[in-house]
């Protein structure tokens, strides 16, 4: 571990410290250029876009970039160690729009004293961009920002923490189901967590079927329930009337587990009581709820994922969040809805269904990958994803009405 510890630091550092740079799109090498491109040329861009806002998709950057933006209050599972700790993260994100999507992304930090100070700056600089990925904002002023954001500008903002970890569980997760034979709408959910990833889980699961009265959410003090007094307003959308109060109530017959929470907390005696062939989302990172090697020694009719690269079924995020931005830059759209959440989904559930390309047996290391218990999800490496996902999540930006440009003929195609 010591090892990998100086190779992630080396990595960061050296040769260049950071992950990403600013490249020049245009030729600088003449006066010519340099007149074209600063003064006097870039007044006609400037009195074009005066006249006419739209043309700063024509004549900017701002139809292809996207900001990444944190405070550093919930960085990974490690905590609230503050906006510069964060840098190294964004930066991170930045890569991965640019690597899968080739989406251009910078990323900002802000330093603020309150949330709405944050919202404000945010807020403020948005017109820069075409898109804007929060990430790392702890709950429950996550939700606040997020919806403060989507009300107050005029392009995509999507919570990625949230929305991109309840996509692709929810894709995942109805793949799971239906090869155990078990229905969304009856099936018994116990998730274990209650910060903003595991309420955006459970509310994109009930729009696509899941019932909330069958859902069990605890947090750190149990389940949480109609009696308690404690609860925000989020945790009380979840509130079930029940005199259950302990994991090992609610677990009891249960169908479905969902973790995103902290290592090591449900165990083997806990997956021991779930129903008949159950579907285990631990995906608490690095180290789940309940390591695989325990989960699948315990139960041998068991569906598992977690957030790990180095087992089968990993929820990553990396999986839907630079897509769903390329489609929804792609039609200019105005804010990420429910329909392009949901098309994300379809999208991702059907790519697993599908035989496996040769070019991602040899990136994952494996002779065969094929629809079942072990691949429920595609590869994060999967050049399918992108073309897939961007252009159903257009097509739904389209047909709900929050797009303002249509699709080229050929767009994505495959």
């Amino acid at each position: 571990m010591s090892d990998f510890r100086q190779q992630a630091l080396d990595y960061h550092a050296l040769p260049t410290p950071g992950k990403i740079s600013i490249e020049l799109t245009k030729p600088a090498e003449t006066v010519r250029d340099l007149a074209l491109a600063y003064s006097p040329g870039v007044a006609e861009p400037v009195r074009a876009i005066a006249e006419n806002p739209d043309d700063v998709y024509r004549y900017t950057a701002k139809g292809n970039l996207v900001a990444v933006i944190s405070n550093g209050t919930a960085i990974l599972g490690l905590g609230n160690l503050g906006p510069a700790a964060s840098k190294p993260v964004m930066e991170g994100k930045a890569l991965l729009f640019k690597r899968f999507a080739g989406l251009d992304s910078i990323d900002i930090e802000v330093t603020h004293r309150t949330t709405q100070d944050f919202i404000n700056t945010v807020a403020s600089i948005a017109g820069t961009f075409g898109g804007i990925n929060l990430e790392d904002i702890k709950a429950p002023e996550c939700f606040e920002i997020e919806q403060a954001l989507i009300e107050r500008c005029d392009i995509p903002v999507f919570h990625d923490d949230q929305h991109g970890t309840a996509i692709v569980t929810s894709a995942g997760l109805l793949n799971a189901l239906e090869i155990q034979g078990k229905d969304i709408a009856t099936v018994q959910i116990v998730c274990m967590g209650a910060g903003a990833a595991a309420i955006a889980c459970m509310e994109l699961l009930i729009k696509c079927g899941a019932q909330r009265e069958h859902i069990y959410m605890l947090d750190s003090k149990g389940v949480i329930h109609t009696r308690r007094s404690d609860l925000n307003e989020y945790k009380q959308l979840f509130a079930n009337n029940t005199d259950k109060r302990t994991l090992q109530d609610v677990i009891t017959g249960a169908d479905v587990f969902v973790g995103v929470s902290g290592p090591d907390l449900f165990s083997a005696e806990d997956l021991s009581l779930m129903a008949p062939n159950p579907v285990v989302f631990a995906c608490s990172n690095p180290d789940p709820e309940i390591h695989p090697d325990i989960a699948n020694a315990t139960r041998d009719d068991l569906i598992m994922a977690t957030g790990r690269s180095d087992y089968p079924n990993q929820v990553n995020n990396v999986l839907c969040f630079p897509f769903i931005f390329r489609g929804a830059l792609d039609v200019r759209a105005s804010a990420i809805n429910d329909e392009m959440k949901l098309a994300a989904v379809t999208a991702i559930r059907e790519l697993a269904q599908e035989p496996v390309p040769e070019s991602v047996l040899k990136a994952s290391g494996v002779d065969s990958l094929s629809f079942g218990r072990q691949y429920i999800i595609p590869k994060p490496m999967d050049p399918r994803l992108c073309k897939r996902i961007a252009r159903a999540v257009a097509e739904a930006a389209i047909a709900s009405g929050v797009a303002r440009i249509d699709l080229p003929k050929n767009y994505m195609a495959e």
